[in-house]
């Protein structure tokens, strides 16, 4: 009975985080991570030509699994228009090995960094997974969502295709 009443709360937890969803503003933190492959990348690497989404994310969460299919499909939609995407697995030094493998199966192509310390997480108050950040192209946040059920996908592409548009592409 215990199990069941801890699997309901860790599963509702997003339902209660969004009421209380953090609203940071301004320039997005820079930060410094190494992606699956040993290479590492800045913030800045990705800004420039058009929207950036942040999916911070981990394999033990399955709403995280759902969002990252949406996103994926968004971002081969819109990748060859400037919009970039970059999914930060919060996975911890013990589950961070079946992120590549995971990656890889799902055939995903967006750039993916691993934040096994969860320090660049903290600077964006990503305290519940999954969650997002659009920044437009100069680096300044413009959304960020904590959660996910299916349909908040809608609003990340109204989002990326409305900075597309400002952008001129």
């Amino acid at each position: 009975m215990k199990l069941v009443v801890i699997c309901i709360l860790f599963l509702a937890m997003p339902l209660f985080a969004q009421d209380s969803e953090p609203k940071i503003e301004g320039l997005a933190p820079n930060f410094e991570l190494e992606d699956i492959n040993g290479d590492y990348y800045q913030l800045n690497d990705f800004l420039g030509e058009g929207p950036v989404l942040i999916s911070f994310w981990a394999t033990w969460c399955k709403p995280c699994i759902q969002e990252l299919k949406e996103y994926n499909r968004i971002y081969n939609s819109y990748k060859d228009k400037g919009f970039k995407m970059v999914a930060i697995s919060t996975d911890s030094e013990r589950s961070i090995s079946k992120v590549k493998p995971f990656i890889n199966s799902m055939g995903y192509n967006f750039t993916v960094l691993l934040d096994s310390n969860s320090d660049i997480a903290r600077k964006y108050y990503a305290r519940v997974m999954p969650y997002s950040v659009i920044l437009n192209s100069d680096g300044s946040i413009i959304y960020t969502h904590l959660g996910y059920t299916h349909g908040d996908e809608k609003k990340v592409e109204e989002i990326i295709k409305s900075e597309l548009s400002k952008d001129g592409k």
